[in-house]
């Protein structure tokens, strides 16, 4: 009930899905969601959407719009989706790098041939149409959608109107065992024992090395995507124990997407399933603690929230540590690795625009995601927030390797739940 749109957000109208496999952030939109007009206020959804959409825009995003549900009951006006757009000024439609339209009708098209004089050619490319959602999978992570149960029935119908019969799955070959180099999408544990004992994987720690050395100060670090060519390209040589030369791609983000598909592609998240929930539990501030009434340090604004000031951050921090006492001691030295150079990127902010808080919205769910489906919107705040912990406070979460059996035993347990 404290969401500032809570009248729109309740819906589920709008949701962040992972990221596609260029590593840009997913955003769907599902108009069976929409009430009727006359519970919905337009102008609210439309300042909802730019809200949320105001988290994401300096950084490469995908929208997914699932069609199917729009009706006369809860279409918008054509003068509100005319008025829409031009409110979506450049820096929206910048960084949208794809807005992929699944199950279209003849509504789509009638509206492209009236709003056509107002879209540029270069938007216009950006636009993708799938008639099936099974057409979604070469370009996202499918398992991480949250697709509505009535898109889901709709496809199914439309599978079947189009075959005769529900399409048989596609047979495909059993998978292969990983090579002995492999560096992508293997357990920690697999590479730990691949690499005699070394804790830090092989393409962590020299992709961290070459951007500490030569990146560090790259305006919007690990915001950009790459090419999906380049990075499948880099990954086949990593997993077949061959030497990388960033320099040979001249670009800085190239390496910096290589760093989150690592993460990404790891079978479990590096903050493991089971910390999902307790991770859920850290929130932005305590209702009894005023906006700004504590100090704000540099790079912040007084109008953000307290997320990392004053007394509550100090308990925030306490609990982070108690998070992290649950992981596997591998686990715990490459999150405590790869916190330690978020935490040198934070420092460069001046440079590269990249805060704890910038990086936390880059790495959040790139660290965890929960065992089935997708995060909510609900659950970014505090996966954002206990990310921003871990880098603004790497020194305190991440002191000795013995802080990991130190907690202050003058903190009450309760306020520690904040």
């Amino acid at each position: 009930m404290n969401h500032p749109f809570y009248d729109v957000a309740r819906h589920g109208i709008l949701q962040v899905a992972g990221e596609d496999r260029f590593g840009r952030r997913v955003i769907t939109f599902s108009c069976c969601r929409m009430p009727p007009s006359h519970e919905l206020n337009h102008r609210r959804l439309l300042e909802y959407l730019k809200h949320m959409l105001d988290q994401y825009v300096e950084s490469d995003y995908t929208v997914v719009y699932f069609h199917h549900g729009l009706n006369s009951r809860n279409k918008p006006s054509l003068g509100w989706l005319q008025s829409t757009y031009k409110e979506f000024d450049r820096r929206y439609k910048k960084n949208l790098k794809a807005l992929y339209i699944v199950h279209p009708t003849n509504f789509i098209k009638v509206l492209w041939t009236i709003f056509k004089p107002l879209i540029s050619h270069k938007f216009g490319k950006k636009v993708i149409y799938f008639n099936y959602l099974s057409e979604l999978r070469e370009h996202l992570k499918y398992d991480q959608l949250i697709v509505p149960p009535e898109v889901l029935r709709y496809d199914e119908k439309l599978q079947k109107l189009h075959k005769g019969r529900s399409p048989s799955p596609a047979k495909t070959p059993p998978p292969r065992p990983p090579l002995p180099t492999q560096q992508f999408g293997v357990s920690l544990q697999y590479l730990k024992d691949k690499n005699q004992g070394e804790l830090i994987p092989p393409v962590l720690k020299f992709t961290v090395t070459y951007l500490r050395e030569k990146g560090l100060r790259t305006e919007g670090l690990f915001r950009r995507s790459a090419s999906v060519h380049t990075i499948r390209e880099i990954q086949r040589l990593y997993n077949q124990g061959r030497p990388v030369n960033f320099d040979d791609y001249g670009d800085f983000h190239i390496p910096a997407v290589i760093l989150k598909t690592f993460l990404r592609e790891l079978p479990q998240p590096l903050l493991t399933f089971r910390a999902y929930e307790q991770i859920l539990g850290i929130t932005i501030c305590p209702q009894s603690c005023p906006p700004c009434a504590h100090a704000v340090p540099s790079g912040k604004t007084a109008e953000e929230p307290c997320a990392v000031v004053g007394v509550e951050s100090s308990l925030r921090v306490t609990r982070c540590r108690q998070i992290l006492q649950s992981l596997p001691e591998h686990n715990y030295a490459v999150l405590s690795y790869l916190m330690g150079f978020l935490h040198e990127v934070s420092r460069e902010s001046i440079f590269n625009k990249m805060n704890s808080s910038n990086l936390a919205c880059v790495f959040g769910l790139n660290l965890i995601w929960p065992s089935q489906g997708a995060s909510s919107l609900s659950a970014l705040v505090p996966l954002n927030l206990f990310t921003e912990l871990l880098i603004e406070y790497y020194e305190k979460v991440f002191s000795t390797p013995e802080a990991r059996g130190e907690l202050s035993t003058g903190v009450p347990e309760a306020a520690l739940q904040l």
